[in-house]
């Protein structure tokens, strides 16, 4: 299917790895020229070269880190000026750590409120304006499942995720009627890095807790995305998207 896309402009964020370098992947084989960032040099360079070996949009990796608000603007201000300006926005970042309520001290919300909230409102106030002013933009953030089913042992990530759908939902109404539309996907249990580490490299027992009995695959997360921002994808916005393998059991 052609989404429509070719030759628009992506900021996707935390992308050297995981589900966002999944994004970045759908997004480049379908003609948009993307820019990404990471923390960790070689691993930039790693998801650069692998996303330019693509036949598809140009490829720019960018040093950064969007666990921060100011990381979070930098990003999108680096991004804009190295693209030309921006049409998509993929907000992305790692989760902080566990704990429970007993188990979680109060100095603890500031950090995981900026690393899972803060951060995408800061991207959002830097991309969204001009995507307004053109007449067209996507917003597609990648949250979690514990948004829509909380998972017990992740307060932070819980709170901090469940704010920026808040966000998300209300921003989406403010700027429906400026050609741009604001989604979030919501994962639940794939195949990356972060899970391996989360399992002791056997994800045996994940899968076994998914109804599909598998996994979800990272590229197959990324198409999502991309559809998302797809001109045929132009009557949804506001809407928080599960892709979880039948995980949640919510009614909604």
């Amino acid at each position: 299917m052609d989404l429509g896309i070719a030759g628009r402009r992506a900021a996707v964020a935390a992308a050297t790895g995981g589900l966002g370098l999944g994004a970045a992947k759908a997004l480049v084989a379908d003609g948009v020229h993307v820019a990404i960032c990471g923390r960790d040099p070689r691993r930039l360079a790693a998801a650069t070269a692998e996303l330019e070996s693509l036949d598809g949009g140009q490829v720019h990796g960018l040093a950064g880190d969007v666990a921060t608000v100011e990381g979070a603007k930098a990003f999108v201000t680096a991004a804009a000026a190295a693209l030309g300006d921006l049409d998509i926005l993929v907000p992305n970042a790692g989760g902080p750590p566990p704990g429970g309520f007993s188990t979680t001290d109060l100095a603890s919300y500031s950090p995981a409120l900026e690393l899972n909230l803060l951060s995408t409102v800061a991207m959002c106030q830097a991309a969204v304006p001009g995507m307004r002013a053109q007449g067209w933009g996507r917003v597609v953030a990648i949250t979690s499942i514990s948004v829509r089913q909380p998972i017990a042992g992740l307060i932070l990530s819980n709170t901090a995720r469940a704010g920026a759908t808040g966000f998300l939902k209300t921003l989406a109404l403010e700027v429906a009627g400026d050609g741009v539309t604001v989604n979030s996907v919501q994962p639940g249990s794939h195949a990356t890095d972060r899970l391996r580490s989360m399992h002791g490299g056997d994800l045996t027992v994940a899968a076994a807790a998914v109804p599909t009995g598998v996994l979800g695959r990272p590229e197959d997360f990324g198409a999502v995305v991309a559809f998302l921002c797809s001109d045929q994808a132009r009557f949804i916005t506001g809407a928080a998207l599960p892709v979880d393998g039948g995980a949640s059991k919510a009614l909604q």
